[in-house]
């Protein structure tokens, strides 16, 4: 029926003004800056209004439909007299109006500020504002309105301020996840630049009014780390999305978050922790009401669901190094002043929405994704792959130096390369034969056996009878490409940053001289 628009249209319905017929009339108003008064029973436009010059993307008329406030692209508020045609500007703003609701002698406005204002309208008698003067004729045709002015000059606002503002957060326009996949930069629509940490949802530097791509360039880090959640500001806020299996991706060791207290070299996955962390509050809640005296990490699965849940994801990784591990690290730590929401669909039912601090544990099980619970209730994480990085280590060319290796190593993507400096110097200094390294990473001394063909550096290879490489000033430098590496970096990051092929990476090994 409002084919005479153009692109999309707003409605608004209420009683014939003519006649007692209920919703015989209705208004509309689009992209063609028109608003156009419709006959619902003929199903024809039967009056059309030149008033805006933009898009008219608000609504509401008075009680009795004699008069209709509208508002849109062009920041502008007019009021119509739908008999009469005249017109009148109410106010302007600085941003496109994309909601009007009439209330007595006041009408609130939303845009896309985000702020919400009230201004003063004669809403009872509408016909007052228009016998001040300063109106005009609407036309009816789309941009040339031919608007006859009753004053003979251009509309001058009726009203200067609203009488009331609630201000709203300034949303999101921009944003850039970090190459540590932990923090994201964000602009706002003030020009606000700030720097979110994922983990815990919360701002840690507000930059101000700085810019956006010379800031991202200066917090730019060389390293990789797996995206483990995408990220999305459509709503003007910061929304994460995790999905499975790709959220459980990404480890750091405990040593690179600063967490006091658990050993240096345990890994931890950033998806388990946040997750939660985010729900924390459900599972305190939950225990207390179920009354029992089950762990922390909660209860098992019945066998039905084990069976079920196998049956259809057979290959499922325990996460040992986390085992009847509750605790919720300061990296992961949400606010309870300003908590996140979580939005999701549970295995069975709709989606829905709720604060972490309002999960008050009578929400059911299927209300969770089922590999959110394996993760959170009993460590379970599902199939995760390219967690490891293969590499060959070889002695620089034209080297002196003992070949330690025959066949390929295979170590943690998050293996730093101090570790290797610690492996090569310990092969070296205490003269590990070749098959003296255990599968778990670990050296056995006085093991005898054939050579082994494909080595693993594990994260616990140099704990025992050598000092930590920061004390023992290393005389080992590990290249790759011909570039000597720095000792923090991490096997991923040399793949990605300095190997840069699909081969399986090769380093090298020399001996520093004058150290």
């Amino acid at each position: 029926m409002v084919s005479q628009h153009i692109n999309n249209s707003s409605l608004t319905s209420q009683p014939n003004y003519f006649n007692n017929d209920y919703f015989r009339y209705c208004l509309s108003g689009s992209s063609d800056s028109m608003i156009r008064l419709w006959d619902i029973g003929q199903q024809r436009c039967v009056h059309s209004y030149a008033v805006h010059t933009d898009s008219v993307w608000a609504l509401a008329s008075t009680p009795t439909f004699s008069h209709v406030y509208s508002g849109g692209r062009d920041f502008s508020l007019y009021l119509t007299d739908l008999q009469t045609r005249e017109s009148s500007l109410l106010c302007t703003g600085e941003h496109p109006i994309l909601q009007v609701a009439l209330h007595d002698n006041n009408i609130w406005i939303a845009s896309t500020d985000s702020s919400v204002h009230r201004w003063p309208v004669e809403g009872r008698n509408p016909q007052n504002i228009l016998q001040r003067g300063n109106s005009f004729l609407a036309g009816n045709l789309s941009f040339s309105r031919a608007r006859v002015s009753l004053e003979g000059s251009t509309p001058v606002p009726v009203y200067k301020e609203p009488n009331l503002t609630i201000p709203g957060t300034p949303g999101i326009v921009q944003h850039e996840v970090l190459n540590n996949k932990r923090h994201v930069l964000t602009k706002d629509t003030s020009g606000s630049v700030k720097l979110w940490e994922i983990t815990r949802g919360v701002v840690i530097e507000d930059y101000g009014k700085v810019s956006f791509e010379e800031k991202k360039e200066e917090l730019f880090e060389m390293v990789s780390i797996p995206a483990w959640f995408t990220v999305d500001t459509r709503l003007g806020s910061l929304s994460v999305h995790l999905d499975t299996p790709q959220c459980f991706s990404a480890e750091m060791y405990s040593v690179d978050l600063n967490i006091a207290g658990k050993p240096e070299d345990d890994k931890v996955n950033l998806a388990r922790e946040t997750l939660k962390g985010l729900l924390v509050h459900w599972l305190i809640k939950r225990k207390q009401r179920m009354g029992s005296s089950a762990p922390a990490n909660g209860e098992l699965l019945s066998g039905k669901d084990i069976a079920t849940r196998s049956h259809t994801h057979s290959r499922i990784e325990v996460d040992s190094s986390s085992e009847n591990d509750a605790m919720v690290y300061p990296p992961f730590e949400f606010s309870v002043v300003s908590p996140p929401s979580i939005i999701t669909e549970g295995t069975q039912g709709g989606p829905w929405r709720k604060k972490i601090t309002d999960l008050d544990g009578t929400e059911d099980e299927k209300d969770f994704p089922w590999w959110c619970l394996d993760c959170v209730l009993h460590n379970r994480l599902p199939p995760r792959e390219n967690t490891k990085c293969s590499f060959y280590l070889h002695p620089c060319e034209g080297s002196s130096v003992q070949i330690l290796t025959q066949g390929k190593l295979s170590a943690p993507r998050i293996l730093r390369i101090h570790k290797v400096i610690n492996y090569v110097i310990e092969k070296m200094v205490l003269d590990k034969p070749l098959d003296s390294l255990n599968t778990d990473g670990s050296f056995a001394p006085g093991l005898a056996g054939p050579q082994l063909q494909h080595q693993v550096v594990g994260d616990g290879s140099f704990r025992s009878g050598f000092k930590p490489w920061q004390k023992l000033r290393p005389s080992i430098e590990i290249l790759c490409n011909n570039q000597v590496l720095s000792p923090e970096m991490s096997l991923a990051t040399v793949r990605a940053y300095i190997w840069k092929k699909s081969d399986d990476l090769v380093l090298n090994y020399r001996v520093v001289q004058g150290r």
